[in-house]
């Protein structure tokens, strides 16, 4: 099978499965497993932050963020087609007690000055407490944000002395993409949260980063929320070879990303913008007179998996696992399915 849904589906490579077989493990919850301290050490370093805690999931480092930050009735400023907002099951409510205040971000972009005007000032009593600003990088969307639109939220939130999180998911993308080390982006955040189980292949996991007192707060909420793990050393050995070996490898998925885009714009009847495939996620429409149950219905049966289109949008991903020979049989269903 051809697996183009998501970066998520990637399996673990060969060198994460024996380093799990190997991993020296202890009880993390306890706070003695010698893995897990070397993989948060590590992701510290590499982030640019004093700490670091592994958690399950980049959902989970996202919620467990808004909760170590907020009080209970804080206002959260973010953008209204970020992740937070859009796939975290409205946990934000449930889990922090916040609410989300959203702003348009056209590509994923929050204006400063938009933020600025949405700052709750003064002691009014009626108005919630502006706890939280939180970006994305790289977007959802498959965009990647300026350094210099980040640096400016970030001047905006230092004047008001609110905290800044980033929801860095696939921020080693965005660092590829922008040709600069990952620590020229969360310079501008006080926390981060960056999956190690997309496009970087570890089969479980994400890393929440941060002060030392942030993540001393955080690893009591990360067991409040049922996320204290035992021997987590089994899942934090392929994260290592996440941050060490796999960052390298991610420009080969963009390059492919591109090629697979660029295939894809010369068929007649799909609408795609090159410059928009900034990482490994290709967006594109489809015409709108297509038979798309034939087109999924033909991926199928080629031994492709691919998500279906919405309202006409189609996305698919590139990984590890997807080469150059797999795109090609990708765009020749797309071709006949088109013709």
């Amino acid at each position: 099978m051809i697996d183009v849904r998501s970066d998520t589906v990637t399996h673990p490579t060969p060198a994460m499965r024996q380093a799990m077989f190997d991993a020296v493990v202890g009880d993390d919850v306890y706070g003695d497993d010698p893995t897990v301290q070397q993989l948060e050490t590590l992701a510290a370093t590499i982030l640019g932050k004093e700490a670091a805690l592994f958690v399950p999931s980049g959902n989970f480092g996202n919620q467990l963020a808004l909760l170590s930050h907020c009080q209970r009735g804080d206002e959260v400023i973010l953008g209204d087609d970020c992740h937070i907002v859009w796939h975290e099951t409205g946990g934000a409510a449930v889990i922090a007690g916040v609410q989300l205040r959203t702003i348009a971000s056209p590509d994923g972009v929050l204006a400063s000055a938009e933020i600025k005007k949405r700052i709750r000032t003064g002691d009014d009593i009626h108005a919630p407490r502006t706890g939280l600003i939180c970006l994305e990088n790289a977007h959802s969307n498959g965009r990647v944000i300026p350094l210099a639109d980040m640096q400016a939220v970030w001047d905006v939130a230092q004047q008001h002395a609110i905290p800044v999180h980033l929801d860095g998911a696939r921020i080693f993308n965005a660092a590829a993409h922008l040709g600069c080390d990952v620590r020229e982006l969360t310079q501008y955040c006080d926390t981060v949260m960056c999956c190690l189980s997309k496009g970087l292949a570890a089969p479980v996991g994400s890393i929440l980063a941060g002060s030392a007192a942030f993540i001393a707060r955080a690893r009591k909420n990360r067991k409040m929320m049922g996320g204290g793990l035992r021997q987590a050393g089994v899942l934090a050995a392929p994260g290592i070879l996440a941050l060490t070996d796999m960052v390298k490898r991610l420009p080969d998925d963009h390059a492919n990303a591109i090629y697979l885009a660029q295939r894809l714009a010369a068929l007649p009847g799909i609408t795609l913008d090159i410059a928009s495939v900034q990482i490994n996620l290709v967006w594109f429409q489809l015409p709108a007179t297509l038979d798309t149950s034939a087109l999924m219905a033909a991926l199928a049966e080629a031994g492709i998996k691919a998500n279906p289109p919405e309202h006409g949008m189609m996305r698919l991903a590139t990984h590890w696992q997807v080469g150059r020979d797999d795109i090609e049989r990708i765009v020749a269903i797309f071709a006949a399915q088109l013709a």
